[in-house]
């Protein structure tokens, strides 16, 4: 079977078991690139059933010295091969898995990038587009991730409850997310005052996206000239603003079990990330022998 076919039936497949639609659209991006690559370097179509463990290897190291892609880059694509080579040995489309034996890529242990709420405010106030201002203050003020506030429907936001109910967030799990009093003037001067698109059922939509939500890209883009205007030597992006969430949260002394549910994640070892500690509270510490 080619390749071709074999990432078509793999799609499918990914659907069939009710994986997210953002899970499949990174699958199949990343099989696309690995397949072009194995193309190109075979100067062909390519068989499933043909390709080599070295193949793989290639690619890998072509990721590397060739493209120059970071780790956890290189790592992604090293993951999506492995579910890809699961699936074509359960059915039946290869003999062996050939990524089973292959090394995960060794991920450098730093702290996660986050920003201070004076730091959020700083770009905020750079950005001069009315809604992607709303969307950064809303990113900080509720840790959801960029995908997530993007799908986000007007009866999923329950202005007099003051709840966020988000649908089939990562993973297809749904969870709720208290709205705090500050963003919840903000939302209520949105609804009331500015929002323009009445053709859209999303909440963050203005009449230019037309019956869709603001583009991802754009808010992007935005962001990344806001924080450069605002001289911020930190990247900066919208996924910062979810860690900035949960950093915040952990400096204010709020329970891992409740920042875990607020993150909507599924346990507790992915949230334990963010309890770092900033240069403050290590001075602070080390002053005690002072005292």
């Amino acid at each position: 079977m080619l390749l071709s076919e074999a990432c078509e039936r793999f799609d499918k497949y990914l659907e069939s078991i009710d994986r997210s639609p953002s899970t499949i659209e990174r699958y199949t991006r990343d099989m696309t690139f690995i397949r072009k690559y194995l193309e190109e370097k075979a100067n062909g179509p390519v068989f499933v059933d043909e390709i080599t463990e070295q193949d793989l290897e290639d690619f890998m190291l072509y990721l590397k010295d060739e493209r120059d892609f970071a780790p956890n880059s290189r790592s992604r694509y090293f993951y999506t091969l492995r579910s890809f080579y699961k699936y074509a040995e359960k059915k039946d489309l290869v003999e062996k898995d050939i990524a089973a034996r292959m090394d995960p890529i060794r991920l450098p242990q730093k702290e996660r990038v986050y920003l201070s709420e004076e730091e959020v405010m700083k770009v905020a106030e750079a950005i001069d587009i009315y809604i992607i201002k709303l969307i950064v203050i809303f990113l900080y003020n509720t840790g959801l991730r960029i995908s997530e506030c993007r799908d986000l429907k007007i009866e999923d936001v329950d202005l007099e409850s003051k709840i966020i109910y988000v649908i089939e967030g990562k993973n297809r799990k749904d969870r709720v997310v208290p709205i705090n009093d500050n963003l919840h003037k903000l939302l209520k001067d949105y609804i009331e005052n500015h929002r323009d698109a009445p053709e859209s059922n999303y909440f963050f939509s203005t009449r230019q996206s037309g019956s869709g939500s603001i583009s991802y890209p754009h808010i992007s883009f935005t962001l990344r000239e806001a924080a450069a205007k605002a001289g911020m030597k930190k990247q900066v992006t919208c996924h910062i603003l979810r860690h900035s969430f949960a950093s915040a949260l952990v400096q204010k002394k709020v329970g891992i079990v409740e920042i875990s549910k607020l993150l909507g994640h599924s346990n507790l070892a992915a949230t334990s990330v963010y309890t770092h500690t900033n240069i403050d509270a290590l001075s602070e510490a080390v002053n005690t022998l002072n005292s």
